[in-house]
């Protein structure tokens, strides 16, 4: 499968981020953060994990974005489609590109506004004084109106079959958990085991995984490992995010070690049903709202987790949330979680995730669904 995307497809991005800039009547946006840069420019590092340096890149309402980056990253960026790098030497904490920034925007926007994403799930990767700073030279700073948040959320072919292969790859590796877990062996273990199974079967990387464990399930569902170990009759439950090429999978599996418990496997039972309903009413023009409600006449709507499924991409979790509140419209191309959750105790709750892509006729798998008995490992 192709890695990274097409010229091409990157300038079909910026073609309706400027179509979309014109009717708001926006000079320019203002990129600063991995997801969004690297959208529009096919900008691929781990190197974000050091904070100490900012990095911009400017799309005008006409022509082709313009980097404004550290020069440490000149020779990637120069592998993009991008041809309009403009480098600073960084961190420079006198003017960390501020200038050559703001020299930047007033080049592509000058009198008009610069739009900048500002709802759920985003932030500004520049220090505020640095920030203050452009808007003292008269740049005119407001929302970009949800413009890159829509376009990340409407997913291509290309997108959603690297979501798919990463989907496959986790796929693989949890039908292989028997060789990394069964009663005695350690969370921290089990972890670690699931980590390498992973990348053994083609993750580039695993950047979360998290876990329970207990006779009738977990306390919570983000808990790193710890040194417990397995015992006969727990229910264990692993969740990934795997990368590949850039781009998440996010489901769980839940396994009974050695037995499982009858009120854990009416739980699973509970939990299988719920996302297939979910799944049918997952269709375009239905809200989010709608996939939430059918999922919660099954497992109630308490919503142990705050929500029932999520959007899914280039982020572990970016987008819609399926909650009563949220009144997003799923459209084709929409690459979305359903992620039930039942109470089994006081306090001990049980949760399944599957991933799916919005379609015309109906939606799509990507994660391979489980159904039948909760799985038993370590007989």
């Amino acid at each position: 499968m192709m890695r990274g995307f097409s010229e091409e497809e990157h300038r079909a991005r910026v073609d309706r981020a400027q179509a979309a800039m014109d009717r708001l009547g926006l000079s320019a946006l203002l990129l600063t953060t991995e997801p969004d840069i690297r959208y529009f420019t096919g900008f691929f590092t781990r190197f974000w994990e050091s904070p100490s340096r900012p990095w911009f890149v400017v799309l005008p309402m006409v022509g082709d974005p313009i980097a404004v980056i550290p020069s440490i990253g000149a020779a990637l960026m120069g592998r993009t489609w991008l041809r309009d790098i403009r480098t600073w030497t960084a961190p420079n904490p006198v003017d960390d590109g501020v200038s050559l920034l703001g020299k930047t925007l007033h080049e592509v926007a000058r009198g008009g506004k610069v739009g900048i994403p500002s709802g759920p799930e985003t932030h500004l990767r520049m220090p505020l004084a640095d920030f203050g700073r452009l808007q003292g030279v008269g740049i005119d700073f407001g929302d970009d109106d949800g413009i890159v948040a829509h376009l990340r959320a409407v997913k291509s072919e290309a997108e959603i079959a690297k979501i798919a292969q990463s989907c496959a790859i986790a796929g693989r590796a949890f039908t292989r958990i028997g060789e990394v877990a069964r009663a005695g062996v350690a969370m921290t273990e089990v972890f670690r085991g699931f980590q390498r199974l992973l990348l053994d079967e083609g993750a580039d990387w695993v950047p979360y995984v998290a876990g329970g464990a207990g006779p009738l399930g977990y306390a919570d569902v983000i808990s790193p490992a710890d040194e417990t170990p397995l015992s006969e009759g727990d229910v264990l439950m692993l969740d990934t995010g795997a990368l590949w090429d850039g781009y998440f999978c996010d489901f769980d599996r839940n396994f009974a070690i050695g037995e499982a418990n009858p009120r854990a496997e009416a739980a699973w039972a509970h939990l299988v049903e719920a996302v297939e309903a979910g799944e049918a009413v997952a269709r375009p023009g239905a809200r989010a709202r709608d996939v939430w409600a059918a999922m919660a006449r099954i497992v109630g709507a308490g919503e142990t987790a705050g929500r029932l499924g999520h959007g899914l991409g280039m982020q572990l979790t970016e987008g819609l949330s399926l909650t009563a509140r949220d009144d997003t419209e799923l459209e084709p191309g929409m690459v979305i979680t359903l992620e039930p959750g039942i109470e089994t105790a006081e306090g001990i709750f049980m949760v399944h995730e599957e991933n799916l892509v919005i379609r015309e006729d109906g939606p799509q798998r990507l994660s391979p669904f489980a159904s039948g008995r909760l799985p038993l490992i370590g007989v």
